[in-house]
């Protein structure tokens, strides 16, 4: 009897030592998610419903009065910007596709300026730090500045060859640093368009131009030369190519701004001669006007019993 109540009292103690350790287990796991539940609902209680509600509404009116404001500045801009382009376009005293250009820049550089600003005043109405922004960038722009020198100077060269007006379009120029030649299809801000006479379209960055010969902007001089053999007789020959001159000149009067003067003998070098003759024409024209009077003057000649020497010319001097 005395064993069963020994066994009973141990049985008892043990139940009541596993209730006590399993309230303690619940305790410590309910108290941390109390007090996080308790810190949630004070933070929620403490948040100033009214004081958010206005800085949205405050920071909406601002964006909103910030985007009329820019486009409203956008569209002035852009008026005055293309007033001044028709202004020019009707005076007719500077090229269109300069004109053109200028506009397109113009353009440009304001829609970057302003667009440059309401980025920077949004960001600031935001609350973002500008300050710390530019400075990031000025580093990130400094090295993409050094890889883009190149791009640089194609624009500001190209900038100051449309602004100073010493190529248009139709001219024919020689870029006396490249050897390259022809006429001018394309002046753009970057590069410069050129067609050689063979058809080749040259594009040339901006930044590689040095020296530019322009032969459209001004009468350009052709010179006629005319193989002869002096022993069949200077003043006959040279009657002969007066005369051819002088027709000429009066079917060509609009071409021709100085009539041709008859320089005289040349010694081209190896035993060859020619005569020589000389005048300006209207830019343009020249090529043609010194293929008609060579092929006039040989004709000319040939009809009048003299002969055109067609050995090589191994040599010449000016």
């Amino acid at each position: 009897m005395n064993k069963l109540l020994f066994i009973l009292s141990n049985n008892q103690l043990l139940a009541a030592t596993s209730g006590t350790t399993t309230d303690s287990t619940g305790s410590e796991i309910i108290a941390p998610a109390t007090k996080q539940l308790n810190a949630i609902q004070r933070w929620w209680q403490n948040i100033d419903w009214e004081a958010i509600v206005g800085l949205v509404i405050q920071k909406a009116m601002m964006l909103f009065f910030l985007i009329v404001l820019f486009t409203i500045l956008l569209k002035v801009a852009d008026f005055l910007v293309d007033h001044s382009h028709q202004s020019y376009q009707k005076s007719g005293r500077v090229n269109e596709n300069r004109v053109r250009t200028i506009h397109t820049l113009l353009r440009n550089v304001v829609h970057y300026t302003l667009g440059f600003f309401f980025v920077y005043a949004i960001l600031s109405t935001l609350g973002v730090p500008v300050g710390s922004l530019l400075a990031g960038a000025g580093i990130a722009g400094l090295a993409i500045g050094l890889g883009a020198q190149g791009f640089m100077n194609d624009i500001i060269t190209g900038f100051f060859i449309i602004v100073e007006q010493q190529i248009d379009v139709g001219d024919y120029v020689v870029l006396q640093n490249l050897a390259i030649e022809g006429r001018v299809i394309n002046v753009g801000i970057r590069t410069l368009e050129l067609r050689s006479l063979n058809g080749t379209v040259h594009f040339i960055p901006n930044r590689n131009i040095t020296t530019i010969s322009n032969n459209s902007r001004s009468d350009m001089q052709v010179i006629v030369d005319v193989r002869i053999l002096p022993a069949e007789g200077l003043e006959r020959i040279r009657e002969v190519i007066e005369a051819v001159n002088q027709q000429l000149t009066e079917s060509n009067q609009e071409k021709i701004t100085t009539p041709p003067t008859v320089f005289g003998l040349v010694d081209i070098g190896g035993g060859n001669y020619v005569i020589r003759s000389t005048f300006y024409a209207v830019n343009g024209t020249q090529a043609t006007l010194k293929e008609e009077f060579l092929a006039s003057s040989i004709d000319a000649l040939t009809a009048a019993g003299f002969t055109i020497p067609t050995t090589p010319v191994t040599g010449l001097s000016a």
